[in-house]
C-alpha cells in the first residue's frame, strides 16, 4: 500500500486526510485498502484558526467547535498519529514525532517514527514576534485555543477587577483630563484581519459582560481599544477601498487607530512606538504578522525562504524532494502573474488541498503532476454582529466589488460552513448549522465564565 502521511491538522491538512481517507483508505482492492492515510498533529482536536479571535473574545465556545481527529480518522478511514514533527530523514522516508505529555507532564507516548511514501507538511504558521522588545513576555499571541482562552479569562478578570478598585480617576499624562480615559485599555497591535476582526469582536464583549451584570463599567466609555498598525492604514494586504471602510466602521464602534507606528516596545502595562508615543495597556494583543514554525529550517536539508516557509514548486513538490509536499501559511508557492506568493489564507489551504487529492490520483498511477493554480475570491473581514466588510473579484462575480453589511456578514458565515461541509459533506453541515442555532437560543452571546 502507498503510505500517505499528513502533518498538520489545519484547515488544509485535515481537510486533504479527510478526503484521501475516503477515496482511498475505505475503499478496498480484494479485502485491501488502496493506500494508508495517516494524520499528525500535537493536538488531539481540531478548531478552525480564522474563529480564534472569537473565541478570545468570548462570543465562540471552542469546546463546542472543536473536532476530535480520532473520531474523524474512525469516520473516514485514516489513522491518526498525535505528537510534535521534530526530523526528518528524507532518505529513509521517516519522519519523528517528538514525545506527548500529559497535563501533570507525565508521558503518554514516546518518542517514536513513522514511515511515508508521500508525505504532506501542513503545520500552518506561528506569531512573528519581529524581534521586538518584551513582545514575547509581555503581549499575548492567538495562535491556539489555549492562546485564546487565555487572553478571555483575563479581560473578564480586568474587568471584574477595574469595577471593585477604588474609584479614582486613571490618568496617564499628567494635564489629561481623567474622564476620558478608560478605565480598561486593550492594545491590538497589528492591523491586519485578526487584529481587525478581534477589536470589533471585543466591544461587543464588554457590552455583553456589562448586560449581564459581570462588571458595571461603560463598556463604550470605560473599556477601551487601541489598534495600533506599523503600515499608513489597517488591512494592508487588502485593496484602500475595503481599508477604508473597515476603519470608518471600527471608528464608528469607538476603536481608537493608531496608522503609521511602528511598536518598538512592550512592557507591563503599556506600549511604546517607535515615534516615541507611549499607549497604556491592561492587555495587549500581537497580530502583527506571521512566520513559518521554526522547526521547517531543521528538516534535512529541505529550502526555506525568509519567513521559515518551505519553497515548493507549482506541483506543491518541495524543490529538491519529489515526494515531500507542502500546502498553507508553511509552503511558500509561487503564484504566477503576481510578485508575490500565495497569500496565507485558509481559501488558499482548500484550494492547495483539493489540487492534491487530485494530483495523488496521478501520483499513483505514475502520471505527471499538474500545476496549481490560485484563484483569488476576494477577503471578507468580519466586525463581529455589528457588520463585515470585504471585496469579491475573480471567480465569483468576475470582476470586483466592495460588499459590506448584513449580505457581507453572510458571505464570511457561509466560509466555515463550507469547512464543515469538506469534512462532513453537506448533510451534517447543514444539521450542525441548525444544532449551533439552537445552542444560540438558550445561551449568552459572550462565554461568561
Amino acid at each position: 500500500m502507498h503510505r500517505f502521511v499528513v502533518v498538520g491538522g489545519g484547515a488544509g491538512g485535515l481537510e486533504l486526510a479527510t478526503r484521501l481517507g475516503d477515496r482511498y483508505a475505505r475503499k478496498k482492492s480484494n479485502g485491501v485498502p488502496l493506500a494508508q492515510v495517516t494524520l499528525v498533529d500535537r493536538y488531539p482536536t481540531h478548531i478552525w484558526k480564522p474563529l480564534l479571535h472569537e473565541v478570545a473574545a468570548g462570543s465562540m465556545d471552542p469546546f463546542t467547535q472543536e473536532l476530535e481527529y480520532a473520531a474523524q480518522a474512525r469516520w473516514h478511514g485514516f489513522e491518526f498519529q498525535q505528537g510534535e514533527l521534530t526530523a526528518l530523514d528524507r532518505t529513509a522516508k521517516r519522519i519523528t514525532l517528538g514525545r506527548v505529555l500529559d497535563d501533570d507532564g507525565a508521558e503518554l507516548l514516546p518518542e517514536r517514527g513513522l514511515e511515508y511514501d508521500t508525505l504532506v507538511i501542513a503545520i500552518g504558521s506561528t506569531t512573528h514576534f519581529f524581534g521586538v522588545k518584551g513582545a514575547p513576555e509581555y503581549s499575548l499571541a492567538l495562535d491556539t485555543v489555549q492562546q485564546a482562552e487565555r487572553f478571555r479569562k483575563r479581560l473578564i478578570a480586568a474587568c471584574m477587577r477595574a469595577e471593585h478598585q477604588a474609584h479614582e480617576p486613571v490618568e496617564s499624562n499628567p494635564g489629561t483630563h481623567a474622564s476620558t480615559e478608560p478605565r480598561i485599555q486593550v492594545a491590538i497591535v497589528g492591523g491586519g484581519a485578526t487584529g481587525v476582526e478581534l477589536s470589533a469582536e471585543l466591544r461587543n464583549t464588554a457590552q455583553v459582560l456589562s448586560a449581564y451584570g459581570l462588571h458595571k463599567l461603560d463598556p463604550r466609555h470605560d473599556v477601551g481599544i487601541v489598534l495600533i498598525e506599523a503600515g499608513p492604514r489597517i488591512l494592508p494586504a487588502l485593496q484602500e477601498r475595503v481599508s477604508t471602510a473597515t476603519a470608518e466602521l471600527l471608528q464608528k464602534l469607538g476603536v481608537k487607530l493608531m496608522v503609521g507606528e511602528t511598536v518598538a516596545e512592550v512592557a507591563p502595562g503599556l506600549v511604546r512606538t517607535a515615534s516615541g508615543k507611549t499607549v497604556r495597556a491592561d492587555l495587549t494583543v500581537w497580530a502583527a504578522g506571521i512566520k513559518a514554525p521554526l522547526v521547517l529550517s531543521q528538516l534535512d536539508g529541505l529550502p526555506v525562504n525568509r519567513l521559515g516557509q518551505l519553497q515548493v514548486r507549482r506541483t506543491l513538490q518541495t524543490e529538491i524532494d519529489d515526494n515531500v509536499f507542502a500546502l498553507g501559511d508553511c509552503a511558500a508557492c509561487p503564484w504566477p502573474g503576481n510578485e508575490r506568493n500565495v497569500p496565507p489564507r485558509a481559501q488558499a489551504a482548500h484550494q492547495q488541498a483539493s489540487f492534491l487529492l487530485r494530483a495523488f490520483g496521478n501520483r499513483l498511477e505514475s502520471r505527471p503532476l499538474p500545476e496549481f493554480t490560485y484563484r483569488d475570491f476576494g477577503s471578507l473581514v468580519s466586525l463581529g454582529h455589528f457588520s463585515a466588510v470585504g471585496n469579491l473579484m475573480g471567480g465569483v462575480i468576475g470582476g470586483n466589488m466592495l460588499i459590506e453589511g448584513l449580505f457581507a456578514r453572510f458571505m464570511y458565515m457561509s466560509l466555515y460552513r463550507l469547512h464543515i461541509a469538506a469534512l462532513h459533506g453537506y448533510a451534517r453541515m447543514v444539521l450542525d448549522t441548525f444544532a449551533h442555532w439552537l445552542r444560540r437560543t438558550t445561551l449568552p452571546r459572550v462565554k461568561l465564565h
